[in-house]
């Protein structure tokens, strides 16, 4: 007799921190739900955008669309009984909240260098972050919004049953320097979706009421 253990177990959407160097997995953040729904929002880079541009440059681009995800998280310590939660859903808000600043040595080693006269202190560079919603959609991304609503806590105040808001922008070739990982990843994302589109139907003009063709 063939049971629900049967059942494929599906996959996970998350985030995945790497060295940008050796392209190693540093840290992984698996999404306890997949989102009911992805808001994503694609604004072209138009040439000739602005008011009074020159109107040879309409229809040129001047580089990759300027890509935006919106996905509401939810994470719940007591729908994983079998895992012990002392610390209610505190450790996966602290491994989000780390992808959104720099960590405590850095700082603490920017201070050091103010300290010491630094007049010009390099910004801290983040580990390059990577969404992945199933083997067809793995795109570098920086997080540009990240908001907490904490719902339930246990009797030490622990929350364990909280929302995230995640906003996110897809890192492209025009964000990133040639040959970095982040860039090659992005053009493989961008591959795939060219793949994807040469498999689509093909629509007729007849569909359109244009069956005389255009003019």
């Amino acid at each position: 007799m063939t049971g629900y253990t049967d059942a494929p177990r599906p996959v996970r959407s998350g985030l995945v921190v790497v060295d940008p160097r050796r392209g190693t997995p540093q840290r992984v953040v698996v999404l306890q739900f997949n989102p009911d729904t992805l808001e994503r929002s694609l604004a072209p880079q138009s040439a000739g955008a602005d008011a009074g541009g020159d109107r040879t440059e309409a229809l040129r681009l001047k580089g990759p669309a300027v890509e935006t995800w919106k996905l509401t998280a939810e994470l719940d310590a007591t729908d994983q009984l079998d895992v012990p939660a002392p610390n209610g859903i505190h450790p996966q808000l602290a491994t989000l909240e780390s992808l959104v600043q720099p960590a405590g040595a850095q700082l603490r080693t920017q201070q050091a260098l103010a300290a010491l006269g630094t007049l010009e202190i390099t910004p801290v560079e983040a580990p390059l972050t990577l969404f992945t919603w199933g083997a067809k959609r793995i795109l570098p991304v920086r997080l540009t919004e990240l908001t907490i609503t904490e719902e339930a806590f246990d009797i030490d105040l622990n929350p364990v049953r909280a929302t995230v808001a995640i906003g996110l922008r897809v890192l492209t070739v025009s964000d990133l320097p040639s040959g970095h990982r982040g860039a090659e990843l992005y053009l493989a994302h961008l591959a795939q979706k060219e793949r994807l589109a040469g498999t689509a139907a093909a629509g007729g003009l007849g569909a359109l009421g244009l069956g005389g063709g255009l003019r």
